[in-house]
């Protein structure tokens, strides 16, 4: 029987965690300052913010060029493998649950506070205490002040960037069979066209945001349909743009030679993250746009 034992590496102790911390400090106390000081000239607070993002950007760099030379290094063993699968798994499953609870949001707003207050027994009590003009149909595209918006359809924009984003997830997939295969220009050539296609949903959606804002007047204060519009579709775009950066920290990877066949998982996870994006953003173009 042999006594050999896996080996897991544990890294030394490490500066980003607190350099971490002090950029979200810097940026929440930065973006509340900005924000209370929009009126006010000579304020500091923007700086504040700036330096807090620059300070995040710093450790994610060094964070993960650390990782990346531990790992080309070969101290990664298979133990490690697996804890890095488990924290990529969970991962996801947080980011899940963190759209669960905006898609709940929308359905309590839409399927039961709506029909409640239009019901038969609430009705009188909404017009005359809360609500004048309310009507118990979704979209709500008139407020309580009598402010009256349009609701984005699915046409145009919304569809192209279905069709953008679904068309992602099948050249990574090619990219991701390249690599398996050690086909490396296949592998350049598929996931450059992935980040071109995440890059051009990017800015379909702030060409979206414009049109919202200047021709249909959809703002953040258009009531609850304007703000769960809002709040879906740009904590979606916010991922899309994560998912974006990190194809493109594995497109550089991966031009200076890095992942092989039998090892790539850092690879594969940013596939499980850009599929994922993808899966969200196919339930919010049902629930959103286009029911």
């Amino acid at each position: 029987m042999s006594n050999k034992t896996e080996v897991y590496y544990v890294p030394a102790q490490s500066p980003w965690p607190i350099v971490g911390a002090i950029g979200l400090f810097l940026i929440a106390y930065g973006a509340g300052t900005y924000v209370q000081q929009l009126n006010q000239p000579g304020g500091f607070g923007g700086y504040i913010l700036l330096a807090g993002i620059a300070t995040i950007i710093f450790m994610l760099v060094g964070w993960f060029r650390n990782v990346i030379d531990e790992s080309i290094a070969g101290l990664y063993s298979a133990q490690m493998d697996r804890s890095f699968r488990q924290g990529m798994s969970w991962f996801i499953f947080s980011e899940v649950m963190f759209f669960v609870a905006f898609f709940g949001a929308l359905f309590y707003a839409r399927m039961i506070a709506v029909p409640w207050l239009g019901g038969a027994s609430n009705n009188a009590m909404t017009h005359e205490v809360l609500w004048p003009t309310f009507e118990a149909v979704w979209p709500l595209v008139t407020t309580p002040d009598g402010t009256t918006t349009e609701a984005m359809g699915w046409q145009g924009l919304p569809l192209y960037n279905t069709i953008i984003l679904v068309i992602s997830s099948v050249t990574l997939h090619f990219s991701h069979v390249g690599l398996e295969k050690n086909q490396r220009k296949a592998l350049i050539v598929w996931l450059a066209i992935t980040i071109l296609l995440g890059i051009g949903f990017l800015f379909l959606q702030a060409e979206e945001y414009v049109f919202a804002y200047r021709e249909m007047g959809l703002t953040l204060a258009s009531g609850i349909y304007g703000n769960t519009f809002y709040l879906l579709t740009g904590f979606h775009g916010m991922h899309v743009t994560l998912g974006t950066i990190i194809l493109i920290i594995l497109f550089f990877r991966v031009l200076k030679g890095h992942f092989s066949p039998d090892n790539h998982f850092a690879f594969q996870a940013g596939s499980w993250y850009w599929h994922f994006v993808d899966v969200v953003w196919l339930c919010l173009f049902v629930f959103v746009y286009v029911l």
